[in-house]
């Protein structure tokens, strides 16, 4: 019998959307606002310093921010966001030696991760194999963009990413729909913004699915199949993907699955690695 495996996109590395810590001021422990949940052990306002905040910009607590209860941190992608607005967009000035230029720099910050993050999707649709009839659109989309995350640090803090990322989305949905469409067996019913929160689909056929903005809180979905599955803004907090195949899974990211529990035997796009605390969980996920 075929075995119905959908191809596997060709993913650029994408090295300038993933974090380096190294070249970044620390920017998401002081720019965020922090509320005390099962996610971070304490309440901290916008702008104000993480107290594990080291004084060369690294966290003082990394090792064990999960047990320390801030699992929030380990889940949290700014999509190289923090050292494009540290290296770039401040030319290496950072918020403490350079007080004046601090504020401006925590409101650029968020506005450029939201930038960025669009084009990790952007990079990736483009690379969809049946994406073709929109690519030109798709190079477009992706070259205003970065124009977007050059502009100066006084535009980007008044500039409206909400407008921008609604004229993007309906492009990123239509390149999806189109792989999606490939697959000669596929879940029809879509799932977008559907509530499964806790849901049970150990060993679900959810190849092809449509699960753009879905609550998949705590949901079972241990061996399920996600082949060519759709996953933007899917919520997957503590999803148990154990033995799941995600290869080819169209706008997984790194956030999702450090939010999620898997094992070594989970299936996962190239572009995309492994948390270390899966292995920590076991080969169940708990």
């Amino acid at each position: 019998m075929p075995d119905n495996h959908p191809p596997t996109p060709h993913v650029t590395d994408r090295a300038d959307l993933r974090a380096d810590c190294a070249n970044c001021f620390g920017l998401c422990c002081v720019a965020l606002t922090l509320t005390a949940s099962a996610d971070f052990a304490m309440d901290k306002d916008a702008g104000t310093p993480c107290p594990h905040l080291a004084d060369d910009f690294r966290c003082g607590i990394h090792t064990r921010l999960r047990s320390a209860g801030f699992s929030g941190c380990t889940v949290y992608d700014c999509f190289g966001a923090g050292q494009k607005v540290s290296q770039d967009t401040f030319s290496g000035r950072d918020w403490r030696s350079d007080a004046q230029a601090a504020q401006e720099m925590f409101q650029v910050f968020p506005v450029m991760r939201q930038l960025h993050e669009l084009l990790w999707y952007l990079t990736e649709a483009l690379a969809l194999p049946a994406a073709s009839p929109v690519a030109a659109e798709l190079r477009e989309a992706l070259a205003a963009t970065e124009r977007l995350t050059r502009r100066p640090a006084g535009e980007l803090a008044e500039f409206d990413v909400s407008a921008h990322r609604g004229e993007v989305a309906p492009l990123l949905l239509r390149a999806a729909e189109l792989q999606r469409a490939t697959l000669p067996r596929r879940t029809k019913r879509s799932h977008r913004g559907a509530d499964l929160i806790g849901a049970r689909l150990p060993g679900a056929d959810l190849r092809g699915a449509e699960l753009r903005g879905a609550y998949l809180i705590a949901a079972d979905l241990r061996g399920a199949d996600l082949r060519c599955a759709e996953l933007i803004g899917a919520d997957l907090r503590d999803a148990d993907l154990s033995d799941a195949d995600l290869t080819g899974a169209i706008y997984l990211t790194q956030a999702q699955l450090n939010a999620a529990k898997g094992n070594a035997t989970t299936r996962l796009p190239p572009s995309l690695t492994r948390p270390g605390h899966w292995a920590e969980a076991g080969s169940g996920g708990a």
